[in-house]
């Protein structure tokens, strides 16, 4: 039988290369890379045509051979079909949920899989689940213009949409509101739904919104962001990549302002 193997060293995945210059996820009967005693190889949900799933961590970069290259989690996107790479981000995930829940944080023995989405304590019987950190994520529009937002975390000049962790206890749609209140001191009406999308670095899931104006200057909460304005399509900054849910909600509102 071939399984996909996705095979990480840290955030880096391994590719292979084919012969027509595309890649893929290596699908081999064995590993790629060969095993060492110890390595813990996961079984992951298969993919859409059956195909079975295997994947696991390795602690060296070296590769033999010119079929396999690393590549970036996040500049696979590019590279892979976009069930592959959505199969690599949960993947990526569960990996590093396992790496972090070896042992039990009631009783301190060791965990073991019972599932594959789950664990049990092998002494006190507790189960864990993987965790997801859910952000909101929102472009507010005044008239013909959208509000945009540079934050401190950004690794370039682009700039993006007002986003942020939702809090305990707390809906979508009020994570909505405070983070706009928070980060940028205006107040908004009319949320909209537009989609959501795993965010697997390491194990978030973001869920995107639109929203209108109402009211407030912009008054840039220092601490988070660094820059912030309203923008029309024809005065765009750099925004963020493809491969970003708030690349799709502006591609979104752009297409709608089409002339």
């Amino acid at each position: 039988m071939n399984y996909y193997w996705f095979v990480f060293f840290n955030s880096d995945l391994l590719l292979e290369k084919k012969s027509d210059g595309t890649y893929s996820v290596p699908l081999a009967g064995e590993p790629p890379v060969a095993l060492k005693p110890g390595t813990r190889v996961l079984d992951i949900s298969p993919m859409e045509d059956g195909t079975q799933v295997k994947a696991y961590y390795i602690e060296s970069s070296l590769l033999e051979g010119s079929r396999y290259e690393w590549c970036g989690l996040r500049s696979s996107f590019y590279k892979l079909s976009n069930e592959l790479y959505l199969k690599a981000g949960k993947c990526h995930e569960l990996l590093y949920w396992d790496r972090s829940t070896q042992f039990c944080g009631v009783c301190g023995a060791p965990m073991k899989m019972y599932t594959n989405i789950s664990k049990q304590c092998s002494s006190c019987g507790r189960e864990v689940w993987p965790q997801l950190a859910t952000a909101v994520i929102v472009l507010v529009h005044r008239g013909n213009e959208v509000l945009l937002v540079h934050a401190r975390n950004f690794k370039s000049d682009f700039y993006g949409l007002v986003a942020g962790f939702v809090e305990t206890g707390e809906t979508l749609e009020e994570a909505v509101h405070r983070e706009v209140m928070e980060e940028t001191g205006i107040k908004i009406e009319n949320l909209r739904y537009f989609g959501s999308q795993p965010w697997p670095y390491p194990c978030g899931l973001m869920v995107g919104f639109n929203a209108d104006y109402v009211s407030g200057d912009i008054k840039l909460q220092a601490e988070e962001l660094t820059n912030g304005n309203w923008f029309t399509k024809d005065t765009l900054p750099h925004i963020p990549e493809k491969l970003s849910i708030a690349r799709k909600i502006l591609d979104d509102w752009l297409d709608d302002h089409k002339q």
